[in-house]
């Protein structure tokens, strides 16, 4: 079929974590059975219905698009992702949870803005570094413009607040700043301005605070703050080499806080061992990494551009919500993509898939 073609190897790979994500969130979400048991049948049906079916439409749909009018579209998009991003403030259609505003309620659910913010924003920042490229060594057309381009999305996601998402995009969009063209010069500025903005949040955010001294002192807290990560690094060391079997977790009753969410990775690793995590880690390492390669093979330098903002927003999700589990660095609520809980993170990244399947359809002959 023509709408699948492109690469049939990162097609086959989107196929594989999707569908092994759904089975490995359905078992970690019957841990609330212990605790909300009317919600379990329903998470599993908006995964399955809203994240997988959707997103793989939605998959379908980025596939299908033009490029040069998905290009032409781009800031359009990405005023959009804002709008909707903005919505969560607006009393009566945002929805608090967790001391943040973060979702957007729909009634019978909710969705997170924030996962198509990221979509929009790598999109209009390719679309505007591409014509841009050998002008970047100009600090008033480069580095100026770049950091004016970052504070509209930085400032919505911060007053939600979402730092972790902030930092995500940051990242991505440094790399994407980088691989276009700019000087090294600018890497250390940004580098710079990274450290005092993160200490600025840590200072007027009291819980990204206690979040980094909890990463310094997990035992101190065992009971409060550090209580997650002691828990996921006993369901993880449970699982030894092979695992206690597909389904047959113990911490994620009653002990694992949010068991098919944030720590869906440490439920996982308990019921398959070091073996299943191994596996499910180099499978995300393959498919972002086929992605990379997918940007190189690029016939423009947008569609690279947008292949690897993608990849790389994957991976380093991925390696940030797996960190944060193995207690490597501090806790941040960044979901691990295909598998935590959330009908709109699934969706998003299997659009995100979509396109950079778009880009392989039309890579350099």
């Amino acid at each position: 079929m023509k709408l699948v073609s492109g690469d049939r190897m990162f097609l086959m790979l989107v196929l594989t974590i999707a569908l092994a994500g759904l089975a490995i969130f359905s078992s970690a979400a019957l841990g609330l059975l212990a605790r909300e048991s009317s919600s379990v049948s329903k998470d599993i049906l908006l995964q399955a219905g809203l994240g997988l079916g959707l997103g793989l439409f939605a998959f379908l749909v980025a596939r299908a698009l033009p490029l040069a009018r998905v290009r032409r579209f781009a800031p359009f998009i990405y005023a959009c992702t804002l709008l909707f991003t903005a919505l969560v403030f607006v009393p009566g259609v945002g929805f608090h949870s967790g001391g943040a505003t973060r979702w957007v309620n729909l009634g019978f659910t909710t969705v997170q803005p924030a996962e198509f913010l990221k979509i929009g924003f790598v999109l209009a920042l390719a679309w505007w570094l591409t014509p841009r490229a050998r002008q970047l060594a100009d600090p008033k057309k480069g580095l100026l413009p770049f950091i004016v381009f970052l504070i509209p999305p930085a400032a919505l996601l911060l007053a939600q607040p979402n730092t972790s998402t902030t930092m995500l995009l940051l990242a991505t969009g440094a790399v994407m700043y980088f691989v276009a063209g700019a000087p090294w010069r600018d890497f250390g500025l940004l580098i710079l301005g990274a450290f005092i903005a993160l200490g600025v949040v840590i200072l007027v955010r009291p819980y990204v605070l206690e979040r980094v001294k909890t990463f310094i002192h997990p035992a101190a807290n065992s009971l409060s703050s550090g209580y997650q990560i002691q828990q996921s690094l006993i369901a993880i060391g449970s699982g030894g080499l092979f695992g206690r079997g597909f389904g047959q977790s113990v911490e994620k009753f009653n002990y694992l806080p949010e068991p098919d969410g944030d720590s869906v990775f440490a439920v996982f690793a308990e019921e398959t061992g070091f073996v299943g995590a191994a596996l499910l880690l180099l499978l995300l390492i393959a498919l972002s990494a086929r992605g990379i390669v997918i940007a190189g093979n690029s016939k423009d330098l947008f569609g690279g551009l947008v292949a690897l903002g993608f990849s790389f927003i994957i991976i380093l999700q991925a390696f940030i919500n797996i960190g944060a589990m193995l207690g490597i660095i501090p806790l941040t609520g960044l979901p691990l993509p295909f598998i935590s809980h959330g009908g709109t993170a699934l969706m998003a990244v299997l659009l995100m898939c979509g396109f950079i399947l778009n880009v392989a359809a039309h890579r350099r002959d």
